[in-house]
Order: structure tokens, then C-alpha cells, then sequence
């Protein structure tokens, strides 16, 4: 059986990327097997691949560890190999031509000593009431109108995520998700003792049908759902299945967490905080939209469930800066937001626009608006062995198993992200990675696969 150096090759892909980074210990084999869903004794057989591929390093009474890139005796590992110039096709932070100077404008009132010491106070999850005003305008349409809702801020999008489902779902108890998924949601989840339940997908999103199957097999106490611009797969519920969707939360009476941090890039569309309001608890940050460095998230949040998620928010110090929440306030009052937003979705079509050029006849899936793609990759070439390839080239992309809920089900497809490097540097990397595909097109399956090949038949830089 190949599993385990299936296995092996996702930790492998993880170490490439820079996600598991050297001298990290690794978990116990039981935990790591409890973790993956395996046996103890498979578990084991992965722990010692990744010795023989001399990724890891066992230190008696320890644990296991993540090696150096280079060994003791000077020889190089493969899969941690620096490259002169990684680029990174995994973070997405947009950045626009003339933001930092358009940023600049709106902080330059701040640093006077009497508004700097009112941006200096501590700011509870209620923001200020300049805050709400300001908010309120970057609010989707429907909502206002549909009243009923109250607004609460967090330190960042995730912050604000991460109060949702804690005032929502307890621990030990079931949240609905995309089978393919945030992955931050999926941390989130972990650390608070959530237990995620896929839902399936088509292609164009998720299947309100899933919710019910879920929720009939074991009571779900909430849903979390990316409706535009879903993250990995760049696709948006049509009005119709939106509106389907809220239904069938109405009927099974169950809260919603709506991420909506990229909606800004295709605006138009009916949130479902619009259309099912007293449930649905609709999330946003402005790290996307602005800058990561300093950003705010919101929450627009039905009046019955303000208390619960305000204090979630307090109690795990998911409360926003006062500092960043004032800077907002002034980005949004003065028009800088919404120049550069015009400027990102203009940005992200050009990025679009020049993937599908590069990558013609691959099988892809995104949004013209989207700054990232899903890539189906050809020949049953396996995500976990594309991705080291590509890391051995100097490109960091992400995994499907990175998104997969179950991954015992994760699909052979990488997300590419297109926002971070210069359009110079993206269309080579792209250029780089379809040259690596056909590669693998060329011979149909990864080497060691076939019949036959045993421990040895695996060359350890192709895996």
C-alpha cells in the first residue's frame, strides 16, 4: 500500500512550503495518527518515510523534528532547498500602485498629539459611534434595509471569525462547512473543540440539500459559508441557490456565519444577512481591502445574538484597536477605501486575465474578478508531489488537502494565489508551473507509483 507516502508526501509539500519550518517538532505518532484519521502502525511507516527522505530528525526522549535544510555532513536535503527568490503564490495581500501614498494622506491627521491620544484608548467590541457611522456605509445592499442588526469589530477578519463560532457552536458540538474550506476556519475550529462537518459542493458552491443531509445524520448548531468568491474555489452562489440556501436555514432554524471578505472585488449580489437576517451573522475585515498591517474586522450581527458574540469577542481579546479603527474611519470618510478598491478590482482582472493566458488548457476554476484559481492538475499527478516541484522551483502554492475538510477526500488540484508578486514575476512563475504540469502530463502518473515499486522506488526529489 502507497497511503502512507501519500502521507509523507503532504508533510513533505507542508516542509517545502515553509509551513512546517526546521526544528519544529512534530506531533507524537499517535496524535499524528489520531489527527489523520489512520492507524497507529501507518502512522509510524509515514514517520519513518520522512526519516529516509532525511526531512525529519528523531531525538530519543524528544520527539521527531523538522530538519535543516542542509544536513550535518553538508549535503543538501531535498523539498527544503532555499531558492534565491521564492515566490509566494500562497498569501494573498493586495497591494496597488500609489496605496502607501493614498494611506499615508488619511494617518497624517492622527499624528497630531490631541487625535493621536483619542486613537490611543482602549475600544470595546461596540467600536466608537464614529466607527458604526463610518461601517455602515461599507455595509452590502439589502442589509440596511433589512434592519435588525447591530455592528461589533474585531482586531482583524480572522478575529472576527473566530467570535462568531465561539458565541455559536460550543465545544464538542458539530459546525457545518464547504467541504473544501477556509483553512484558518479549520484552525479555528481545532483550537475552540468545534467539529467540522463537510457539506458538498458543486461547482457552482454549496448545495443547500448538504445542510439538511448534515443536519439529519447530527444536529449541526450552526453553518459557516463563503457565498462570494468562495475561498479556494473563486465560485459564487447564484441569487437562486442563495436564496435557497436561506430557506433552508429558516426551516432548520440554524445560525449562519457568512464570510464576506472578498466580496468587495465583485460587488452586487445579495448577501444572505440580507436575506435571512435574524440568522445569519455576516463577517468582514478591511486586510483585503487596505492593508493586513493594520486593519479592522466587523461583524454585522442579528440584535438577538449581539450579547453572545460581544462577549465572545471580549473574553478571547478578539477586541479591535483603537488606533486602526480610528485610521479606518478616516480611510473610509475621506475616499481612500474606495479608491483603492476600484484599483484592486482592476487589479485582480488583469491577474485574471494573464493566468488564463499563460495556463491555456489547463483545467482551472475562478472568477474573473477573484485573485486566486483553482488548478485541477492533469495526468493523476498528486497535489502534495506538484507542489514540491514547484517549491524546488522557487513557487510556494497551496495543496487542495490545505482546504479539505476530510482529507482522506481531498482532490489532486492547488490553489494559485495571484495577488502578492509583481505581474512580471507572476506571469514567469506561471510560465514555470504549467511547464512543471506538463511535465507530469507527459508521464501520466508520479514516478514509484506503478505496480510493483517498493520503499526504495521513490525518488526522493520527486516526491
Amino acid at each position: 500500500m502507497d497511503d502512507y507516502r501519500q502521507i509523507a508526501d503532504q508533510v513533505a509539500a507542508d516542509i517545502a512550503a515553509g509551513r512546517l519550518r526546521p526544528g519544529r517538532q512534530l506531533p507524537t505518532q499517535r496524535a499524528f495518527a489520531r489527527s489523520r484519521g489512520i492507524a497507529a502502525s501507518t502512522a509510524g511507516r509515514v514517520y519513518r518515510e520522512l526519516g529516509r527522505r532525511g526531512l525529519t530528525v528523531g531525538e530519543v526522549g524528544r520527539g521527531t523534528f523538522v530538519r535543516a535544510a542542509h544536513d550535518p555532513d553538508g549535503g543538501q536535503v531535498a523539498l527544503t532547498e532555499p531558492a534565491a527568490t521564492p515566490v509566494d503564490l500562497e498569501l494573498n495581500y493586495p497591494v496597488v500602485p500609489g496605496q502607501a501614498r493614498l494611506l499615508a494622506g488619511g494617518l497624517a491627521p492622527l499624528l497630531r498629539a490631541d487625535a493621536l491620544g483619542d486613537a490611543l484608548r482602549p475600544v470595546g467590541a461596540a467600536g466608537t459611534d464614529a466607527a458604526r457611522h463610518a461601517f455602515a456605509d461599507l455595509l452590502p445592499t439589502g442589509i440596511r434595509e433589512a434592519g435588525g442588526h447591530d455592528l461589533l469589530f474585531a482586531g482583524n477578519g480572522r478575529q472576527a471569525i473566530a467570535g462568531a463560532l465561539a458565541a455559536l457552536v460550543p465545544p464538542g458540538q458539530r459546525l457545518g462547512v464547504e467541504e473544501l474550506t477556509y483553512p484558518v476556519v479549520k484552525a479555528t475550529a481545532e483550537r475552540l473543540g468545534i467539529r467540522l462537518v463537510p457539506l458538498a459542493m458543486d461547482e457552482r458552491g454549496l448545495l443547500p440539500d448538504a445542510v439538511a443531509v448534515a443536519h439529519r445524520a447530527a444536529p449541526l448548531r450552526a453553518v459557516y459559508v463563503q457565498p462570494r468568491l468562495q475561498n479556494p474555489l473563486g465560485v459564487s452562489l447564484p441569487h437562486e441557490r442563495a436564496v435557497a440556501l436561506a430557506e433552508e436555514l429558516r426551516r432548520l432554524d440554524l445560525p449562519v456565519v457568512e464570510d464576506a471578505v472578498w466580496s468587495f472585488l465583485c460587488p452586487g449580489s445579495t448577501p444572505l444577512a440580507a436575506l435571512a437576517p435574524e440568522r445569519t451573522v455576516l463577517v468582514d475585515s478591511l486586510s483585503k481591502r487596505l492593508a493586513p498591517g493594520l486593519t479592522t474586522g466587523f461583524a454585522v450581527v442579528p440584535a438577538g445574538l449581539r450579547e453572545q458574540v460581544a462577549g465572545a469577542l471580549r473574553s478571547g481579546g478578539w477586541t479591535p484597536n483603537g488606533f486602526a479603527l480610528e485610521a479606518a474611519v478616516r480611510w473610509i470618510g475621506d475616499g481612500t477605501l474606495v479608491a483603492v478598491e476600484a484599483a484592486k478590482r482592476a487589479d485582480a482582472a488583469d491577474r485574471q486575465r494573464l493566468a488564463r493566458e499563460v495556463l491555456a488548457g489547463q483545467r482551472l476554476r475562478a472568477d474573473p474578478c477573484s485573485y486566486y484559481l483553482w488548478w485541477e492538475l492533469p495526468g493523476g499527478r498528486r497535489a502534495e508531489t506538484f507542489v514540491a516541484a514547484a517549491a524546488r522551483a522557487g513557487i510556494a502554492v497551496t495543496p487542495a488537502t490545505a482546504f479539505a475538510v476530510d482529507p482522506r477526500r481531498s482532490p489532486s488540484a492547488v490553489r494559485v494565489g495571484l495577488a502578492s508578486p509583481p505581474l512580471p514575476v507572476l506571469a514567469q512563475a506561471l510560465e514555470t508551473l504549467a511547464r512543471i504540469a506538463g511535465e507530469s502530463e507527459g508521464k501520466g502518473v508520479d514516478e514509484g507509483e506503478g505496480e510493483g515499486a517498493d520503499d526504495g522506488g521513490r525518488r526522493t526529489d520527486d516526491s
